[in-house]
């Protein structure tokens, strides 16, 4: 059973196997006085969220490898802990809305994570 109440404040995982756009997107998030976790593949992803119980945001990219891909990655997290704010990247063609899990955020590469801070600290789940 997963989580139903909202989860540490500043905490993101970043699940990206490019390692350049990762690299960017923690440099971001650290720059910003997040607490920041990174993960090539799902397999690390998993590790990672069964180790920290205080990662409020998580985002995948819908092509990483491991024992699932980013979209399945992406429903285990949202079936896992419910409250996380969960955004989908891709480079490739946009995954369809019905793909997606509840409530998650898709955004086509390159993608400004200006605007995805934003949308972060304007959402309800913000304590």
């Amino acid at each position: 059973m997963g989580q139903s109440k909202p989860i540490g404040s500043k905490t993101v995982l970043i699940v990206e196997a490019e390692a350049l756009v990762r690299f960017d997107a923690v440099a971001f998030f650290e720059e910003r006085g997040w607490r920041v976790y990174e993960a090539e593949d799902a397999d690390q992803a998993i590790e990672v969220l069964d180790e920290r119980g205080d990662i409020r945001v998580v985002m995948i990219d819908a092509t990483v490898s491991g024992r699932m891909d980013g979209l399945k990655l992406a429903h285990f997290v949202r079936e896992r802990i419910p409250p996380t704010l969960l955004f989908i990247v891709s480079g490739q063609a946009p995954v369809p809305q019905e793909a997606l899990p509840q409530r998650a955020t898709f955004l086509p590469k390159p993608f400004d994570l200006h605007r995805v801070l934003r949308q972060i600290e304007q959402s309800p789940v913000t304590p």
